[in-house]
């Protein structure tokens, strides 16, 4: 709640006041102790008290960047939105000088191009010195007008990103603003009105009168002088602004081209760098592709091998297993089943009856059989053929 915008606050530049400080830095506002203890509860009136005290102005400062106490009051017064007579008291105070430069500061920020160039250009005039703290936290010396100057020529001021003016000679041009008249031209005007009337006057010897070349001037004269002058001096301080306004313009795009230079050679080397990556990409893929194809070549050269000894291997098993039953049926013909000639030997006669003698008496039915006798009785009666 500390840190939320007035609700009655006005929009400045179409958005919130307090975003006219970067966000970075107001975050580091807020969290500095300064904003916590002494820019809490502030209001227009109790925030004059808080800027007689300061003794320096700046941005932020050190390694955390720390705010000082005048971006701190600045943040508070676009915070809290004061008057416009507020901030035009404290520029006109001539007592406090840190007073001034901060309502100098806060109108750059959020005042008219009109009212900033009417309300500042006077603080010109202002030669005191101020200190003003670096990034360093160092302190250097400067001076109002140079402050003055810096907001009125500069796009950034104490850390932060002051709002685009128009130039004065623009303005002069479209009849906002008159002619910029300095304080000094009045004593430039004395000091010439000095220098001629300290010129002797020519005397004719004869007659003892003054001479033609010497004469009076009148006062609507003067008047053209002054005007001429005031033209002259206007003139010359317009051709200035516009012979600045031409040199940053092409120290600007001096710039500009040299940055479209720099580009255009990133892009050049980019492009480099992509057609070797390219280039190593065809390469790898190349001998990824070589790789593999003699790989494949490999495993079919395994493959055969193995398929070549696999039937070779076959060819052997099937070669034993024939040597091995040959082995086997000329062992099984033994030397005992042979005669004399190498014929086969008759067996005893006794062994081959009772041979014969089992099979039919197995396989061969009794007729006599009482069972065979009467399954023959029941067939007969049934008209069936007797059993064989």
């Amino acid at each position: 709640m500390a840190n939320r915008t007035d609700p009655l606050a006005k929009s400045i530049h179409g958005t919130n006041p307090q975003n006219l400080i970067e966000k970075i830095v107001r975050s580091k506002i807020y969290q500095s102790i300064y904003w916590k203890e002494q820019c809490f509860g502030l209001t227009a009136e109790t925030l004059v008290d808080k800027a007689m005290e300061l003794d320096h102005t700046g941005g932020t400062y050190g390694g955390n960047r720390k705010p000082t106490p005048f971006l701190c009051l600045a943040l508070k017064m676009l915070q809290i939105q004061p008057d416009k007579d507020i901030v035009v008291e404290f520029i006109k105070n001539e007592d406090y000088k840190y007073v001034r430069v901060l309502g100098a500061f806060y109108l750059r920020l959020t005042g008219t191009v009109a009212d900033v160039y009417q309300y500042l250009e006077p603080l010109y005039n202002d030669y005191r010195k101020i200190r003003h703290k670096l990034s360093d936290g160092k302190f250097t010396c400067t001076h109002v007008d140079e402050f003055i100057d810096e907001l009125l020529t500069k796009d950034y001021s104490c850390d932060t990103a002051l709002p685009r003016i128009q130039k004065r000679w623009v303005l002069e041009a479209s009849g906002t603003l008159e002619p910029r008249r300095s304080a000094l031209e009045d004593d430039f005007e004395e000091e010439e009105e000095d220098k001629e009337d300290e010129q002797p006057m020519e005397i004719d010897e004869p007659n003892g009168r003054e001479n033609d070349n010497y004469r009076g001037r009148s006062p609507a004269k003067e008047r053209d002088r002054d005007r001429d002058r005031d033209r002259k001096y206007d003139r010359h301080h317009r051709d200035r602004d516009y012979e600045r306004e031409r040199d940053y313009d092409r120290d600007y795009g001096r710039g500009w081209d040299r940055d479209r230079e720099r580009d255009r050679n990133r892009d050049r080397d980019r492009e480099r760098h992509r057609l070797r990556d390219d280039d190593y990409n065809r390469d790898k893929d190349r001998e990824r592709g070589r790789d593999g194809r003699e790989r494949e070549r490999r495993d079919r050269d395994r493959g055969r091998h193995r398929s070549r000894s696999r039937s070779r291997d076959r060819r052997e098993r099937d070669r034993e297993e024939g040597e091995y039953r040959r082995r086997r049926d000329r062992g099984s013909a033994s030397p005992r089943g042979r005669g004399e000639d190498g014929g086969q030997r008759e067996e005893p006669k006794r062994k081959k009856e009772k041979k014969e003698k089992k099979p039919e008496g197995k396989n061969v039915p009794d007729p006599n059989d009482p069972e065979i006798i009467e399954m023959n009785k029941l067939r007969a009666k049934l008209g069936l053929k007797p059993l064989k």
